[in-house]
């Protein structure tokens, strides 16, 4: 049974969407003319706090497979950070990434199937918005447990809004050099490293395991996401919440999970099987 129309050419291009995009990425290409050592930093730093502890850590690991549990304070505090990503709001990200896992590839359930080409996993899927992934009343019931969390719905209605207190410190510590980098470069990064994982890591690498799907493991994606690209190893055991197994295998989010476990911070983590 398809959830939406058999014809893909059914789905509209959102121009809003595209547009804002567009701007976005209009200003990341300002960087050259505000580049300072420090607004480098800066953007650095976010790149791995928005990324690896809020997308990777928080809105993946934590609250999609829930291979870890943390307090609700800290549980909080991290879904903001992912929010902070600008990768869309928790309800959204988790009930997408919950459908990828459940029909992996698949070219009408998967919202960012690979089998329909590279620029459809990586981007197109979100120009071409389905309802059914889109739309609060269709995608939330994916994810009921964060639905029925108030907190989580306020998240996901206003996460775009948390960019501007974000500018402004920005802004107040180091000009428009620190907003251009901090923002609009760190943001546009990080889609795309984010995007990197939908699209080549279902192309390209090697496969440990043998799943019915096309993933793979590939290092440099691993780099650029903190570990995400030893995407084979998550899609045969999703619920673990260590993405490289072997020691050359670098997860930088998994190190930042051993440290919250060695402060009593994290339990029941889920480990790969012996």
């Amino acid at each position: 049974m398809r959830t939406w129309s058999d014809n893909p050419q059914s789905l509209r291009l959102d121009w809003l969407t595209v547009a804002f995009f567009a701007i976005i990425h209009a200003l990341a290409l300002l960087a050259p003319w505000f580049f300072s050592w420090s607004a480098l930093g800066v953007m650095l730093l976010l790149h791995w706090l928005f990324g690896s502890i809020g997308v990777c850590l928080g809105y993946h690991r934590m609250l999609s497979h829930r291979s870890l549990r943390v307090p609700k304070w800290l549980e909080y505090a991290i879904a903001i950070l992912g929010a902070l990503s600008l990768q869309g709001g928790p309800i959204f990200w988790v009930a997408g990434h919950r459908l990828h896992h459940a029909h992996t590839e698949d070219e009408y359930k998967d919202p960012y199937s690979a089998r329909r080409g590279f620029w459809w996993s990586h981007i197109l899927w979100i120009f071409y918005p389905n309802k059914e992934f889109f739309d609060y009343d269709c995608y939330q019931r994916y994810a009921t447990d964060l639905a029925r969390d108030a907190f989580y719905r306020w998240l996901n209605r206003y996460f775009l809004l948390l960019q501007i207190p974000v500018a402004l410190l920005l802004y107040a510590l180091g000009g428009w050099s620190f907003v251009i980098y901090g923002v609009f470069l760190r943001c546009v990064i990080l889609w795309h490293t984010t995007w990197f994982i939908n699209s080549v890591t279902h192309l390209w690498g090697y496969r440990t395991f043998e799943c019915n799907d096309n993933s793979r493991n590939l290092w440099w994606a691993a780099i650029l996401t903190y570990g995400e690209g030893w995407h084979n190893n998550h899609h045969a055991y999703p619920h673990v919440a260590r993405c490289g197994w072997r020691w050359w295998e670098i997860d930088m989010t998994w190190w930042a999970i051993k440290l919250l476990k060695n402060l009593r911070l994290a339990q029941d983590v889920n480990l790969p099987p012996k």
